[in-house]
């Protein structure tokens, strides 16, 4: 119970700004895992499942009484989606490991599932902000739906091992930033500048594989063989 009370009650003083430490922990957790994920390492699943749990009694503030009162709802289901999300994603890549050895392989997602991930983006914000506003989340209440939709999207994307959930992560992070800031969450918000630019390296190291993949596989074809009509 000690360390559990030790969670709750830290906190780290900036100024005249106050940090939890489980913001700052959670959030660590969750870089261990996007490392880990740029690897296609199964064990970041679990990992970012802890932080997740970390960082879902941050921003219930309301609830837990911590020193910022806001309750961002979209940041709170979004916990609650990542981990119900990653025990998709974990089962996935351990599957993906016993059948190949290496583990989950990058791939381009098709047009049509872009498409639908563009328009999955911008419905589910524009589904869930009256909800996240009639439920009473911090205002603009449409970055908040737009974080959680591309948090969901993102992370499907991810255990589907399709290369653009990186540039997915990319535009949730820049309305995540300036929404995190204005309702105090410092702490999330330093890291989701850092996870941009994270973001974007994950995206050109899965882009780089699948495309030496792709070269390795021409490779291996056998030569084209033209089909030579018979005299007449």
């Amino acid at each position: 119970m000690g360390l559990i009370s030790w969670l709750f009650d830290a906190q780290l003083v900036i100024g005249d700004q106050t940090v939890l430490w489980r913001e700052i922990i959670g959030n660590l957790f969750g870089l261990v895992c996007a490392l880990g994920g740029m690897r296609r390492k199964v064990w970041a699943w679990p990992v970012g499942i802890v932080g997740n749990l970390l960082l879902l009694t941050v921003f219930l503030g309301s609830v837990f009484n911590t020193p910022s009162a806001v309750t961002l709802l979209g940041q709170v289901g979004r916990q609650v989606m990542f981990i119900v999300v990653s025990v998709y994603g974990w089962v996935r890549w351990r599957q993906s490991r016993e059948s190949n050895g290496v583990g989950v392989v990058p791939e381009w997602a098709s047009p049509r599932q872009r498409a639908l991930l563009v328009v999955a983006l911008v419905g589910g914000t524009l589904v869930l902000t009256p909800v996240f506003r009639a439920l009473g989340s911090y205002e603009p209440v449409w970055a908040d739906a737009w974080i959680f939709t591309g948090s969901l999207l993102a992370t499907y994307g991810m255990a589907r091992g399709w290369v653009e959930f990186w540039l997915v992560w990319v535009a949730v992070d820049l309305v995540g930033v300036p929404l995190l800031v204005s309702a105090g969450f410092y702490a999330s918000a330093f890291m989701y500048v850092f996870y941009g630019a994270f973001t974007l390296a994950g995206f050109f190291l899965w882009a780089r594989m699948r495309r030496r993949d792709d070269a390795q596989t021409r490779l291996l074809e056998p030569p084209a063989v033209g089909v030579v009509s018979a005299p007449r």
